[in-house]
């Protein structure tokens, strides 16, 4: 008997390290050697755009205030930042159960004792009918011995979704830093194409004032008025269509920075905005922990593989230690005396008998919110590779467009000037100034477009990095 109360204490010691279900390992993950990208960008090259910090990338001060106040007062991110507080909390209430509970509680009662009932006790031996009663309480013990591991285990799915929480909070700041830069670079493209409007519109506006003069006296045709006016009227509708996207673009600014719809007050424009004179992708093994969105999926899948304990050790024993000590009687004064004193230690053991399937159901139900977790954690990782590689070659092919499509518009500008300068010498006709005209206003506003293409591309390159958290 006694080697058996020394063995007992002992075995429930080496038990409670005992946990069920499985323990999380890494599943291998098959990453290339470099991104997919159609230039030398994509070189095994372990320094990383996503390594600057955001006020590093987008140099523009206007932008960077922009930017600081989304941080600051954006309803998502502050939605993010309360989600990691309740994930916070939802840990501290699991982790509790893993400790004992103590409390403490006292009543005094007060009853009156019928002369006529059933059990009436006379005067003579009970002289008052009121009789006060008191009773004091403190909770040494309410705990659950842990045995199997399902109280750490569900502690541990807790911490993961807490991770989880946090890496989604990351996840948030980095599409908040690349949604404002977006809009607001879509925004100075807006004013750009804008001043091309304006600036095209003017010309026009001179030059059918020259046809005016030339068809009063006989030199014009009413063909080459009409010709005139109709590009006029073309530039001239375009304006307010302009200013339409920029006050609705700007009301979206607004919103990223959690304001009312306003004027978003502008820096450099969008031909003197500057950016990294490179942009290295890194390595893509350190993607995986770059990304919040790739870390907030591995979160999720340690959550649901600790889960599986959980459901595990509900096939074992749940074994509860709960007791108390205080004291009861009739006088305040006699309460804590040892004649009082009251003591109870009560260990309870519930087992699972018959659950017709409901353990077992729940078990494979935790497997497979496992095995989901784990599909999207590897597709999560494909995703991201995918979009780096996108934004590698969308920012090389673009940057090739800007360059070409900058050629076309320096050849259309010559084009125009000697066009007009040989409508007005008499040696060629309107149409030919009219047809160059209406090219060089559509090539430069594709210019800007495209401008704003690649400024896009390394924020979305940024992006897809990982890179706007820090």
């Amino acid at each position: 008997m006694r080697k058996l109360r020394i063995a007992t204490p002992l075995a429930l010691v080496l038990l409670a390290g005992c946990t069920v279900g499985p323990n999380y390992h890494r599943p291998p993950i098959q990453t290339p050697d470099v991104f997919r990208a159609s230039a030398p960008t994509a070189a095994s090259d372990p320094a990383s755009l996503a390594d600057l910090k955001w006020w590093e990338v987008f140099k523009d001060e206007k932008l960077q205030e922009l930017e600081r106040t989304a941080l600051a007062q954006n309803y998502d991110l502050r939605d993010a930042a309360a989600r990691v507080e309740a994930a916070r909390a939802n840990l501290g209430i699991t982790r509790s159960n893993q400790f004992p509970n103590l409390g403490a509680g006292a009543d005094i009662s007060t009853n009156r004792i019928s002369r006529n009932g059933a059990t009436s006790l006379p005067a003579s031996f009970v002289p008052s009918q009121n009789r006060t009663f008191g009773e004091a309480t403190l909770g040494l013990l309410s705990f659950e011995l842990d045995i199997w591991g399902r109280l750490r285990r569900a502690t541990e799915a807790a911490r993961a979704n807490l991770l989880l929480a946090q890496e989604n909070r990351k996840a948030v700041i980095t599409t908040l830093v690349s949604d404002v830069a977006n809009y607001y670079f879509s925004l100075r493209e807006l004013d750009y194409q804008l001043e091309i409007s304006q600036r095209t519109l003017a010309t026009r506006l001179d030059s059918l004032s020259l046809i005016k003069n030339r068809q009063s006296g006989g030199v014009a045709t009413l063909l080459d008025l009409r010709q005139s006016e109709q590009l006029v009227y073309t530039a001239a509708a375009i304006i307010p269509a302009l200013r339409q996207q920029i006050e609705q673009t700007e009301n979206q600014i607004s919103l990223l920075l959690g304001k009312n719809p306003g004027e978003v007050l502008r820096g450099r424009s969008l031909t003197e905005q500057e950016m990294p004179p490179n942009v290295p992708a890194g390595l893509p093994s350190a993607l995986l922990e770059r990304r919040p969105d790739i870390r907030a999926a591995e979160q999720n899948l340690i959550a649901m593989n600790a889960e599986i304990g959980v459901a595990k050790a509900a096939y074992f024993p749940q074994i509860s230690l709960s007791g108390f000590l205080g004291g009861q009687g009739t006088q305040l004064a006699t309460l804590f005396s040892r004649p009082s004193a009251i003591w109870n230690f009560t260990p309870q053991v519930t087992q699972p008998i018959f659950t017709a399937g409901r353990l077992k159901s729940n078990v494979k139900l935790t497997q497979a919110l496992r095995e989901s977790a784990l599909i999207q954690y590897e597709k999560t990782i494909q995703t991201a590779f995918t979009e780096v590689s996108d934004a590698l070659i969308a920012h090389q092919r673009v940057r090739e467009g800007r360059v070409q499509q900058g050629l076309l518009v320096a050849a259309l500008q010559d084009r125009t000037r000697l066009a007009y300068i040989r409508y007005r010498g008499g040696v060629d006709t309107l149409l030919n100034a009219l047809d160059s005209d209406r090219d060089l206003f559509q090539a430069e506003l594709s210019l800007s477009q495209i401008r704003l293409n690649e400024l896009n591309s390394v924020v979305q390159l940024y992006k897809a990095l990982g890179g706007g958290w820090q």
